[in-house]
């Protein structure tokens, strides 16, 4: 939206930590182009994620991360252990492919070759501005798994590996529990054959 279709009235910070809380008194355009009511409304700043799903093509192998994670262990009906997909924020002046590479190395001890983007997306837009770019990458699982992360910034993460079938089943059998990682599976098992063998194709022209 531009400044003609939403009028701030009033936008106050009554937090700044890790992340930030802004608080809004708006109104907007509505569908008859008239003006909403005045609303109020609070956002977590979170900017700007990426996300990266590790695929080995020559072993049909994923690469998955479990970490502790307060929100699951406030959530109810959740779990604190969160299997997940390489993610990071993307610090002021860099890419997300960048930054895709770089924490797939930090938080797996992996080397991406080829990525490929899966979608763009808000997580939660009715409360948070984080916005995710979601990238599938091309990876050599056979030495993946392990502890990483760095201790003194709280990152303890489990890598492991498994078969992309038992990914697939695993997202079948409601064991992922974060939107990140359930879109990821499901884009790659809708186009596990096709990134597959180009993949496989890239990797035999790459040796």
């Amino acid at each position: 939206m531009n400044d003609a279709e939403v009028q701030v009235l009033e936008r106050t910070t009554p937090y700044r930590g890790f992340m930030r809380l802004d608080h809004y008194k708006l109104k907007h355009k509505i569908f008859d182009q008239n003006w909403s009511i005045e609303l109020s409304r609070e956002i977590l700043e979170r900017g700007e994620c990426v996300g990266l799903l590790p695929y080995d093509p020559i072993r049909d192998e994923v690469v998955l991360l479990e970490q502790f994670r307060i929100g699951g262990y406030t959530a109810a009906n959740a779990s604190p252990w969160q299997i997940e997909c390489v993610a990071g924020m993307i610090e002021p002046g860099h890419l997300a492919e960048e930054t895709a590479l770089r924490e797939a190395e930090e938080e797996a001890g992996i080397n991406v070759t080829e990525m490929t983007l899966i979608h763009r997306y808000l997580t939660s837009p009715g409360c948070t501005s984080e916005t995710i770019d979601l990238f599938c990458g091309c990876v050599d699982a056979e030495n993946a798994g392990g502890i990483f992360g760095i201790a003194h910034e709280g990152e303890y993460i489990r890598v492991f590996v498994v078969s992309a079938e038992e990914a697939f089943a695993m997202l079948g059998r409601g064991e992922i529990g974060n939107a990140m990682t359930i879109i990821a599976l499901q884009w790659l098992k809708l186009h596990h054959a096709m990134i597959r063998e180009k993949w496989q194709l890239s990797w035999s022209e790459g040796n």
